[in-house]
């Protein structure tokens, strides 16, 4: 549909979006029964773009330049954003909710244009926008998780990734380029797994019944140090618990309305002793500055689909039937790479 042209307010960018990712956060909202988001929102939290004008006279930023949006718009000045917690954000979020995510509670970059806080702006100058695009999730989230769990990625160390799509596969560059764990990826997709089969050192299938029994023997009955479930169903959240190490941790950006049984009983199976379930949420503007210069470099790569504006309900079909293994990306037919 057509919608106005956005305007901006004080400390506010307008910038003409280049590519926007489609995640499955974008499939929920429109398969939904219930109203997730604000009704008329514009979807598209990964956003890639052109500063068009930009409120007050930024020092680091005016039109023209080539930009990345933080998906998590917080205030800055909070006990939890000086700490580099943004995306715990006092002033912005609640206990339950947090701060404002383009495409989600603010309007996002499925549009020509996007109004946008500058505060959540990053340079992202000489990338192709549709990588660039997709760093502000499908690259953040994982990058968030293996950052905070750095201190046991140790080399020696095990790391399990379920769920190798779009967040899957970053998570395996990531892991690869950041520490010397040994790396273990785990899908129900043939196809998943062998777009991965060269980066890791082993495959399994997460719907195989002893897939947990296959984990701990190649960790010598141990565990994984650290566990990525980036699925987060019932059957991956009770596979997480069941190969992570004592002291490990089991980080969990999944979203697939899984439950976990905590139990604290002497002859408690669901985690070991000292492991720890964290439910982590996007990542912080380090983490994006961070992984952007990684990206600059070239050490990190992402299998992207891409999409004509014209077609991106396509790119949302394509999705949701599984025929994307990588990351779908809506570009504007003038964006360069």
């Amino acid at each position: 549909m057509e919608v106005p042209k956005p305007t901006i307010g004080a400390g506010q960018a307008l910038v003409k979006v280049t590519a926007a990712g489609v995640c499955q956060t974008d499939i929920h909202i429109r398969g939904s029964a219930e109203q997730m988001i604000p009704a008329g929102t514009i979807l598209g939290h990964e956003i890639a773009g052109e500063i068009v004008d930009i409120a007050d006279g930024h020092p680091h930023f005016s039109p023209g330049s080539q930009v990345i949006v933080h998906p998590v718009w917080s205030c800055g000045v909070c006990r939890l954003c000086v700490a580099g917690q943004e995306n715990a954000c006092r002033n912005t979020g609640n206990r339950l909710y947090p701060a404002p995510t383009p495409g989600v509670s603010v309007n996002g970059g499925m549009a020509d244009y996007v109004a946008v806080n500058a505060s959540a702006l990053v340079s992202a100058d000489g990338l192709d926008p549709a990588f660039a695009a997709v760093l502000a999730d499908a690259g953040l989230v994982p990058y968030h998780s293996i950052r905070a769990t750095l201190d046991l990625l140790r080399p020696g160390s095990t790391a399990v990734v379920i769920g190798i799509g779009g967040l899957g596969q970053f998570a395996v560059e990531l892991l690869r380029e950041l520490t010397a764990a040994q790396i273990i990826a785990l899908d129900i997709r043939d196809a998943s797994l062998a777009a991965v089969r060269g980066k890791v050192d082993h495959t399994l299938r997460s719907d195989d019944p002893e897939a947990a029994a296959k984990v701990l023997a190649v960790t010598g009955g141990y565990g994984a140090d650290v566990v990525l479930d980036l699925v987060g169903n019932n059957q991956t959240l009770a596979l997480s618990g069941a190969v992570v190490a004592p002291y490990g941790a089991v980080r969990v950006p999944g979203l697939s309305d899984g439950v976990f049984a905590f139990e604290t009983s002497q002859t408690s199976v669901s985690l070991p002793w000292g492991a720890s379930l964290t439910r982590p949420y996007s990542g912080n503007h380090q983490d994006l500055h961070d992984l952007v210069a990684l990206a600059r470099t070239g050490r990190i790569t992402a299998d992207l689909s891409r999409y004509s504006f014209d077609d991106g309900l396509q790119a949302f079909d394509d999705l949701e039937a599984g025929k994307i293994f990588g990351r779908a990306v809506i570009v504007m037919a003038d964006a360069t790479s």
